[in-house]
């Protein structure tokens, strides 16, 4: 059995779009929790700046992630990215140490 993985994906609303980003954002949680391999799928948004946001996602592996960056729903984001978010989202992959 492979390590899990993590993923953090940070975005940036753009000015005036902090509410909007959160329904975006929180519209992926029912369907990604649902997917195979999806260990957890949390979505963070900053005490300090509402703008800022992050999910903390847990896959059983690289292949069941691979899956959920096709999915129906992250194409829906990937859709409203350019009005909401001031960038694509900045993903980065770690391993736990143990």
């Amino acid at each position: 059995m492979t390590a899990p993985l993590t993923i953090l994906a940070h975005f940036r609303a753009k000015p005036g779009q902090e509410a909007r980003a959160r329904e975006v954002l929180q519209a992926l949680l029912a369907p990604t929790r649902a997917e195979a391999g999806c260990i957890n799928y949390d979505l963070h948004q900053s005490l300090d700046d509402p703008a800022a946001f992050v999910f903390y996602e847990n896959w059983e592996s690289a292949a069941h992630l691979e899956v959920h960056a096709r999915s129906a729903h992250i194409r829906a984001l990937q859709a409203v990215e350019p009005e909401v978010f001031t960038a694509p989202a900045d993903i980065s992959r770690w391993a736990a140490v143990r």
